[in-house]
């Protein structure tokens, strides 16, 4: 504001006048008028010349060698982070630096709308279907699992295991389901979170291919796939967390056979009339049975 109210004064117009519009007191301003820069500023462009000279005789000197050639003149106890500064801030890189190449990354698939809205319904097999991955840690590291299931009657109809978090992990889950429905899964709403593994464009790829629908639920929102959540909070209180495991195809062994014995043949849910999965599938469609 302080080199405005000076040209104002320059055009006639009063500095009280234009201090009081601009709600600038008078003392300052003429404190800066009579020194407008300050000791250390003089004291750093002076620095930034010698910076700018060293770099003019040889263009090809780093940050380094220019504190350097500095140092020998009249700024013997400037530091290379000083110098690299000012040299950042005027681009005055070394001729032989080579740029920064960012890697050029495509633009993402496109997150599915909620079709959800988080009523956990179905009225028959292969209508609605919820994913999710969970993680747990062996002695050998982590392993991953991702797990679908049909609402219709709760069971677990795709599920893959890995040592790594991809969406080769979803897709492989989603083919195991497929697999088991006959291939009979065209309209099926695939349900889950907005994880980069389901945003993925395999898992976008392989939907297409089955004719199946995506859907997402919010961000953050666990909410939007709790049916889901309470498959896997089952499965942390039922296998994950009973003991310590040592090796991840001990682990792996586990989930598989609480999935297919316990959880799909021994335990019954209340919402299924205290039948278990497979037993509900077989009452209730009785032209899945042999698939079970």
């Amino acid at each position: 504001m302080y080199p405005l109210v000076r040209e104002l004064a320059d055009d006639g117009i009063p500095v009280t006048v234009s201090c009081r519009v601009l709600g600038l007191a008078r003392a300052p301003f003429y404190r800066w008028l009579r020194k407008p820069f300050t000791d250390g500023q003089l004291d750093e462009a002076h620095l930034a010349n010698a910076v700018h000279s060293a770099h003019a005789d040889d263009p090809e000197f780093g940050y380094r060698f220019l504190a350097d050639e500095v140092r020998l003149g009249a700024h013997g106890d400037v530091s290379d982070r000083v110098v690299w500064r000012i040299c950042r801030d005027n681009q005055w890189w070394s001729v032989f630096g080579k740029p920064k190449k960012h890697k050029g990354s495509k633009p993402g698939t496109p997150s599915h709308d909620d079709l959800v809205r988080r009523v956990f319904t179905a009225d028959a097999p292969n209508v609605l279907w919820l994913a999710d991955i969970t993680e747990h840690r062996t002695r050998q590291g982590k392993l991953y699992c991702c797990a679908i299931k049909d609402v219709f009657s709760n069971r677990i109809i795709g599920w893959a295991i890995d040592e790594r978090m991809k969406a080769r992990l979803v897709v492989a889950a989603i083919e195991m389901a497929v697999a088991r429905r006959n291939g009979d899964v065209a309209g099926c709403v695939f349900h889950s979170d907005r994880g980069s593994q389901f945003r993925a464009r395999k898992v976008h790829r392989v939907l297409a291919r089955h004719g199946m629908v995506g859907s997402m639920g919010q961000v953050g929102s666990a909410g939007d796939n709790a049916a889901m959540e309470s498959f896997f909070a089952l499965l942390q209180k039922n296998v994950l967390d009973r003991r310590t495991w040592a090796t991840g195809d001990e682990l792996r062994i586990e989930i598989v056979t609480w999935i297919e014995r316990t959880y799909h043949r021994r335990r019954r849910q209340a919402r299924l009339g205290r039948l278990t999965p497979i037993e509900f599938e077989m009452i209730m469609t009785p032209q899945t049975a042999h698939a079970a």
